[in-house]
């Protein structure tokens, strides 16, 4: 009895076995969960005590830690990124906030820039560079990709209304240069020195051989409104091209990373330090040079752009 007992649990044994098997090999294994890549914190001063400059913008100002990419030095960063090394921490925070992909208005509309005045204080200096994501659509059409994230051209008070396919919100789209006072005046009000970067220039070339300018929109757009609001302008977009010109086709080709399709905004890291210390002496040539106690020994071979 014992004996049978024993055969008729082992071929049961068998049986479930050989069914968990069969339901194996029947069931495809379930695909692996999507890799999702998080944004990166974003930071805030150090040292609250100390004074603060800090960065806004698009991609072109942060791609931080390589942007994932694991390429190291030859990925996509930011040129507010390097900039840190020409500032005494002891002296001043260096907080970026820039965040990829957004224009002047997701910036705004997305509460970035409300987070920012949370923190921003008297002796505090807000550098700015938009422009790369604002010539967009103000409303994308699904199925996507959904940003709507345009503004309107030039620097007026024109306004256009939109039912905003992204946030389910009706918004009216402002002007990029309307955007740029808004945070020029916001600045102005918690005490703190606004400066205006026009963009940097893309790797691409005229039919002399030149690196396109951006002169009569966007770059031309952040220098008017900095005129008219009476504060420092960097032209980034004039001083980094005529630096690719000086450095020929070849060299340029290896400040960017090398990649298929050919990547022609964003820089890799020697392009990033490049681009850093073009800010370093656009700030250096600011009427009262705002900055100058809080250069590090770094920047000190950094002589004011002309």
């Amino acid at each position: 009895m014992k004996t049978c007992t024993r055969v008729l649990v082992r071929f049961a044994l068998i049986a479930v076995t050989s069914l968990a098997l069969a339901q194996e090999k029947s069931e495809p294994a379930a695909p692996p969960a999507p890799v999702v890549r998080q944004r990166p914190r974003m930071p805030e001063p150090a040292d609250p005590k100390l004074p603060s400059v800090i960065l806004i913008g698009d991609s072109t100002v942060r791609n931080g830690a390589d942007d994932g990419q694991g390429k190291g030095d030859e990925g996509q960063w930011g040129w507010g990124n390097p900039i840190a090394r020409y500032f005494d921490s002891t002296k001043i925070n260096v907080v970026n906030r820039a965040v990829g992909g957004l224009s002047s208005r997701t910036f705004f509309t997305g509460g970035h820039w409300e987070r920012v005045l949370a923190f921003l204080k008297p002796g505090d200096v807000v550098v700015m560079q938009f422009g790369h994501n604002d010539d967009g659509a103000f409303n994308d059409e699904p199925p996507g990709p959904l940003r709507a994230r345009g503004t309107i051209k030039g620097i007026g008070e024109e306004t256009k209304e939109i039912d905003n396919v992204m946030t389910k919100k009706h918004e009216v789209v402002q002007s990029y240069g309307w955007y740029l006072r808004t945070f020029i005046n916001d600045a102005k009000a918690k005490g703190a020195t606004p400066v205006v970067c026009s963009l940097i220039p893309r790797k691409s070339w005229d039919d002399a051989g030149k690196i396109k300018r951006s002169a009569d929109t966007y770059a031309g757009w952040a220098r008017q409104v900095a005129a008219a609001e009476k504060v420092g302008f960097i032209d980034l977009n004039g001083l980094v091209a005529a630096k690719y010109d000086a450095l020929g086709r070849d060299a340029v080709m290896k400040l960017f990373p090398r990649v298929t399709p050919d990547e022609h905004t964003h820089t890799n890291m020697p392009g990033a330090v490049l681009n850093a210390q073009t800010v370093v002496a656009g700030l250096k040539a600011l009427k009262g040079n705002p900055l100058a106690p809080y250069f590090s020994a770094a920047a000190g071979d950094i002589p004011p752009a002309k």
